[in-house]
């Protein structure tokens, strides 16, 4: 639009130059002539901006910060332009009109892009560490090669597994994910390559698998390492045929599916073990990606508290408004074993049991704030894949400690330490502490 005809996109285009102006209902009533040549196109008067921006996929983190009215920064495809590009976007409340957002949209490659805290794909962070993760995810999401994930329980593998698939050429088509550590051997492989009726008793039907229906898209394999061997060497060979032989079936099936994979061990020690084929690891392993564990990225929490007390307040008893210095001190001592899922838990027990708009000590969890908890520690990392025996014994006593005061319920442990019962058995087995507790 000319600025002879909109003195107010004439205004925003000599201060903020690439800028959009939303109303009340998030609809654009002001695009600066920057903001056109940087869209590649000059958005239509009344369109939602949140089309505009993030199209019509189902996970648009953006849209749903300025749908609740949020000032958010965030990392994007750029809208219609060429693969790969990204374009970040800036979103600030007016604050002279009430209802109304100034968007400001820059071009990654820009100095701001590094700045400040960053939205990508469902991801908060101001760690640099983060930022460099989000910057690889970007470069290798393009190219079809398989990519392996590596990150503690509850670091965000599944959302890192979306971004590749949202970022990649096969965004249109679907992401199918299944984690191989949820289901007995025999029903993982029939989810995994389907199988054809009568095939075994109840195989009423033919029934394509999960690498069947994720044909022209991404398959994620959460929990990789826990594939038993027979079911590897099936996978190995779509992999390598770019096939796939349902139960009971005869003929081969093409499939055209980029593997995405994740694992909180370290493969390589799996192979060692001969719990992992090693023609499968480097199948897999091409492309590996390190998620550092929230521990190590302190600076983080404020944020990710403010991101989850967004969520909850509209639907909780309680509204917190911020965490006071002496509570935010205590998480920041705390280890994250179940990382950010921990972080949710622990927030959640504080809305459940405090009261007030701040978030105080005594609103934690107990285990939160024992002495004992501040010097507790994971056994391994991506960084450290030896551990340390101290930390193992810390660990150990972590959990002896969490069972003894559930009375030996291991459902109700795994809830104290933030974690499934599925990773505290596979601690306890780790730890040497199976038959003990």
């Amino acid at each position: 639009m000319k600025h002879d005809e909109d003195p107010l996109a004439a205004a925003f285009e000599g201060l903020a130059g690439a800028a959009l102006v939303l109303d009340e209902r998030r609809r654009i009533s002001v695009a600066t002539s920057e903001a056109v040549k940087l869209l590649g196109r000059n958005p239509p008067r009344g369109a939602l901006a949140t089309d505009v921006l993030c199209g019509g996929g189902t996970n648009r983190p953006l849209a749903d910060a300025l749908d609740a009215g949020q000032a958010v920064r965030a990392i994007i495809p750029m809208p219609g332009g060429s693969e790969g590009a990204m374009l970040h976007v800036r979103a600030i409340p007016h604050p002279a009109c009430k209802p109304r957002v100034f968007v400001l949209l820059l071009d990654l490659a820009g100095p701001a892009a590094a700045a400040g805290p960053v939205l990508f794909h469902g991801m908060w962070t101001q760690d640099a560490r983060m930022k460099e993760v989000f910057r690889v995810i970007e470069r290798v999401a393009v190219d079809d090669e398989t990519i392996l994930v590596r990150g503690e329980t509850g670091s965000g593998k599944e959302l890192v597994a979306g971004a590749i698939h949202a970022l990649s050429a096969r965004r249109k088509g679907p992401l199918r994910a299944i984690n191989c550590a949820a289901l007995p051997s025999n029903l993982l492989e029939s989810e995994l390559f389907g199988h054809v009726r009568g095939s075994f008793t109840g195989a009423h039907r033919d029934a394509p698998g999960h690498i069947q229906l994720a044909h022209k898209g991404t398959l994620f394999l959460d929990e990789v390492a826990e594939l038993p061997l027979d079911v590897q060497a099936k996978l190995l060979r779509v992999l390598e045929t770019h096939t796939v032989i349902p139960i009971g079936g005869r003929d081969p099936l093409p499939v055209d599916v980029r593997v995405v994979s994740a694992t909180h061990r370290a493969l390589r020690k799996e192979v060692e073990a001969g719990r992992f084929r090693a023609d499968l690891l480097y199948r897999l392993r091409v492309i590996p990606i390190f998620l550092p564990p929230l521990r190590d990225r302190p600076h983080d929490l404020p944020l990710l508290c403010e991101k989850v007390f967004l969520e909850m307040n509209p639907r909780r008893r309680r509204q917190i408004e911020r965490v006071a210095l002496a509570a935010l001190e205590v998480l920041a001592r705390h280890r994250w074993p179940g990382n950010v899922r921990e972080l949710r838990n622990v927030l959640a027990y504080a809305y459940a049991t405090g009261d007030g708009p701040i978030l105080l000590p005594s609103d934690l969890p107990p285990e939160l704030l024992s002495p004992a908890a501040t010097e507790l520690t994971v056994a391994q990392t991506p960084a450290d894949e030896g551990g340390l025996p101290s930390a193992a014994s810390a660990e150990s006593e972590r959990v002896q400690d969490a069972l003894r005061t559930s009375g030996g319920s291991r459902e109700l442990a795994a809830t104290a330490l933030g974690i499934s019962r599925v990773t505290l058995w596979r601690r306890m087995r780790a730890l040497g502490l199976l038959g003990r507790d």
